[in-house]
């Protein structure tokens, strides 16, 4: 199952954006714009900004989330989110000796389906153990002649050997991967990945996300998720048609978060 951590964000982000804000209206130096920023204060600015549209005060809070336990297909969407900065564990530098996976809780409720899933995640591995043991051999074979100690022929062949038999492994297998966005580009992030139409499992890690966001900032994301929430789904024809239990599950979740 996935799980999603806040490792960092902007030290008093509701308070930096608020600052930044007041300083594109009012005269005040750099040296005055913290000054009185009380959580009224600061939530003024936050629904001011809101009115306006006014989105750029909320780039300067950033927030950055260690996110494990999910699979490579949930990595080629969630890295389509290009205001961002990713690492992400390389199949180049650790084996999967035992890779872990995730598995579609629609192939896990049918037993038939299941079955052929594991035994299609076993089969990988077999093949992904096979293509690793054979490349490394010729590999160190060739390291050997060129000099190199046996320990460091056999490091190095090992790495050679596992960046091409990765290329069996499935979009199942799991990956790690550590993740920051700036306060705006989370918004929107959270208005696709939150919508019911997103896949699944990013959805589900959205959510989480979504949730320790508003833990740290409440009154900038007090607002966050689906487009739907403070407005007609943005969907048009391919709504999902559950905009009201949408929006009673995030309100639901940020009264959680608030209380």
């Amino acid at each position: 199952m996935a799980h999603v951590e806040l490792l960092a964000y902007t030290q008093f982000p509701e308070e930096t954006v608020a600052a930044a804000a007041r300083l594109c209206y009012s005269p005040a130096g750099i040296d005055e714009i913290r000054q009185g920023m009380t959580e009224e204060r600061v939530s003024h600015f936050m629904d001011m900004l809101t009115e306006n549209g006014h989105e750029t005060p909320i780039e300067h809070a950033s927030f950055t989330f260690g996110i494990e336990g999910v699979s490579r297909s949930l990595m080629a969407q969630i890295t389509r989110h290009r205001i961002a900065s990713f690492s992400v564990q390389s199949q180049r530098y650790v084996a999967e000796k035992q890779f872990t996976y995730v598995m579609p809780p629609e192939i896990e409720a049918i037993p038939e389906a299941k079955e052929e899933f594991l035994q299609a995640m076993e089969e990988d591995q077999r093949h992904y153990d096979h293509l690793t043991e054979r490349l490394k051999q010729n590999h160190k074979a060739e390291l050997l002649k060129q000099g190199l100690s046996e320990k460091a022929a056999d490091r190095k062949a090992e790495k050679q050997a596992i960046e091409d038999a990765r290329f069996v492994l499935p979009n199942a297998c799991t990956t790690k991967m550590v993740c920051t966005m700036d306060a705006r580009s989370l918004l929107h992030f959270f208005s696709l990945r939150c919508c019911n139409r997103a896949q699944w499992e990013i959805r589900g890690v959205a959510e989480q996300m979504l949730v320790l966001a508003q833990k740290a900032a409440p009154h900038l994301f007090a607002k966050a998720g689906p487009g739907c929430l403070c407005g007609p789904c943005p969907e048009g024809k391919m709504c999902c048609g559950k905009m009201e239990d949408v929006r009673r599950h995030y309100a639901e979740l940020s009264g959680e978060n608030n209380g």
